[in-house]
Order: C-alpha cells, then structure tokens, then sequence
C-alpha cells in the first residue's frame, strides 16, 4: 500500500511539472519570450532607484565598476558610495536574494555619519551585470566571491567590513574564507545558508501534503518565476504577496506603496541570472546544498564576526549557535533583535543601524586602518541636488 502511495506522488509530481512546463512553454512562444511579456528596462529600474534614494540625507555617488570576464565577458557592478572621503575602514554591504542596494535607504545615513559606506547590486541582480552563472554550487559560489575581490580591487579599497543579509550573508561568509586578510569584522544578517537541511523537513515543520505537492511541482522553477510569469501583473503580484514590507518604508519614501513593489518587479523582471545562481546553490528554498556549517573550520579565528537575527525570522537562527561553537576561542558577537523577522534591517532599523555601528567600532579597535588611497571611478553619477535627485 505505502509503495502505490510513493509510486503516485511520484507520478503526480512528474505529471505537474510537465503540466506547468508546458504552459510555460506556451507564455514563451505566445509572448516571444519574458522581454515582450514583462514590462521592465534598465532606464526604469534606474529611475525608481533614484525616487527611492532621494530619501538620503547623505551626498552619495552611484557609478559602475568594471569587475572584468568574472562570469561573463564583461561584468559590471552597480554602486553606491557615501562618505567616500571618510579615512575609516569602509563598509560593504551585500543585500539577499531579489533584492537591490535602494532597499538600504532606511540605514544608509546612519552607517554612513562616521565612514564610507557602499552598497552594491550584487552580481546578476538589480542593475549589475546579469551573466550566466555555472550550474555547478560549488563554482557559482567561487564566481560570487571572485566578483566581489575583483570589485574591491577596482574601487581600491583594503580592508573592508564585510556586512551581507540573507544570501548577502552567505556570499559575505564564503568571501572572508578565501580573503580573509581583506576582512577586518564580518557582520551578517540573518545569513541564509548556515545550517544543513533536516532530513525529516516536512514532519518537524508540520507541511500539510498539499503543499508538499505544490513545492515539488515548482522545484525545478527559479525562486522569483511568478514575478516573470505574471508579466505587466508583477508589480500587483509583489504587492499582494508582501505588502508589509512596502508598508515600511512609507516613513522614508513618498508613495511607498506603490514605489517599493515598482523596484522589487524590475529588480526580478529581468533575466533571472543571480536567482538561477541561488537556485543552483540551493538544497530547497531554505537551506545550501554545501552549508557553512560543515566548513566554519575554514574561517580565520581572528576574525570577528557579530550576527543579528530578528526573533520572528524565518531562517534557522542558530547560526549564532554553531559560530560560537565552532569558534570558542574567537570573537563573536550575537545580538536577536525581538519583533524582527528576516528583513532585519527594515523590520526594526534604528536598533539594527545601533548594532552595526557597534561592530564597526569594534573594528576600528582591533587596528589601524590600512586602506589604499582611492583614485577616481569612472561613470560617476554624484547626487549634488538631495531635493531633487
């Protein structure tokens, strides 16, 4: 009996993908591919971007960096910068999975009151390069952190704190491993990719059937594909699903409501290459096919790492946990931020910017700062007019 059960969702599973794979193949033809169907360009992403950073207080610059043939033939990296001339170790900072560098605004002028600060649209997302990742985890990770060394080495900064959220984190943590003489504090944010996936996942997590069924049905999708499926209904589509995070910018961004679902769609319209990425290291939605947790040994122990994670996140938060086990004569500084989900720095943003400028003076503590001299970057926009830029 258990074996025809097992033989039908098997066959069930086959048969809905195939179901949805062959609509999907009628939208591609019918439509003449995601480009006719989706209304996006890079000219509106650029200038939803801008409404939403005319929010900061702070002069900032946005330009691209020219990171080389990382992935593709010639990568670009999407770039703010402020308080550039600042000679304290700067900050870098790497968003998650979907996201873009306007979804800092709520923090960008308070980490940026005492040194540099840049933010960047991580490799295949927002309006950096969107190249073909390998579909190999373990090589796409390695391309991940390579684009983030060869960014570094273009706008010619040494030591960095390294600050990344979510998939930022994990990228951010895999950087530190292999460049740890570039990394003076790690800080990560509720980092996704820490903890192996348990093999009883749907009976600890209690997942009715149905949706076991639906999540093997769309297994083979990228994370973000009904965003590009719902074509000019994207946009609606983010602000259904996830109103509550439009919700929290209404403080800082006039019309948030209708600003923030804008960019979050044209930041996922486009091709999928960082999604395809994450979707290529990613052992179901929540968890990494080759999680940190197996390889922390790999992290220097003079590193110091601070972790926040918000109380009602849902990411595993023992993260903090497995670093202080693993790193018992290490520094790290784990801090629950209560009231918090997993846009911790959204959810509860002045006691997150508190934490982090706690962290970097912890790193300007540890020792002096040995940064290069910065020389010019090309393609420079600078925001001279806050009112109206």
């Amino acid at each position: 009996m258990g074996s025809e059960l097992n033989l039908h969702t098997t066959e069930s599973s086959i048969a809905s993908r195939t179901w949805i794979g062959s609509i999907f193949s009628f939208m591609w033809n019918w439509t003449g591919g995601w480009f006719s169907w989706t209304r996006q360009s890079d000219e509106m992403l650029r200038n939803i971007e801008k409404k939403i950073l005319s929010c900061l207080k702070t002069v900032y610059k946005r330009f691209y960096v020219d990171i080389g043939s990382v992935v593709g033939q010639s990568d670009k990296i999407w770039t703010i910068s402020l308080n550039d001339e600042s000679s304290k170790t700067p900050l870098v900072l790497l968003h998650g999975m979907g996201a873009g560098l306007a979804l800092w605004c709520p923090n960008l002028d308070a980490l940026a009151a005492t040194r540099p600060v840049y933010a960047i649209d991580v490799l295949g997302f927002g309006r950096s390069s969107r190249p073909k990742f390998s579909d190999d985890a373990e090589k796409a990770e390695t391309q991940w952190v390579e684009s983030v060394e060869e960014w570094r080495r273009e706008v010619h900064l040494g030591e960095i704190i390294l600050l990344g959220h979510s998939l930022g984190g994990y990228i951010a943590t895999a950087y530190a491993m292999k460049y740890p003489e570039r990394v003076r504090h790690l800080i990560l944010a509720d980092p996704w990719g820490f903890t192996e996936k348990p093999s009883n996942v749907y009976e600890k997590y209690q997942v009715p059937f149905w949706v076991r069924a639906v999540a093997t049905a769309v297994q083979p999708f990228n994370p973000l594909w009904a965003v590009r499926a719902a074509g000019p209904a994207g946009k609606w589509l983010v602000s259904k699903t996830r109103p509550d995070i439009s919700r929290k910018y209404v403080k800082y961004i006039k019309d948030a409501e209708t600003v923030i679902p804008e960019y979050i769609y044209q930041c996922n319209s486009q091709t999928p290459s960082g999604e395809s990425a994450f979707h290529t290291l990613m052992h179901g939605f929540g968890w990494a096919k080759n999680p940190m947790v197996k390889r922390l040994d790999k992290l220097d122990p003079e590193l110091p790492i601070t972790v926040l994670y918000g109380s009602r996140s849902w990411v595993d938060n023992t993260t903090g946990q497995l670093l202080c086990e693993h790193r018992q004569t290490s520094k790290t500084y784990v801090q629950v931020i209560n009231g918090a989900g997993h846009h911790v720095y959204l959810d509860k943003p002045e006691l997150f910017n508190k934490y982090v400028l706690e962290a970097c003076s912890r790193a300007d503590e540890r020792k002096p700062a040995s940064n290069t001299e910065l020389v010019p970057v090309t393609n420079v926009e600078q925001n001279t007019d806050i009112a109206n830029s």
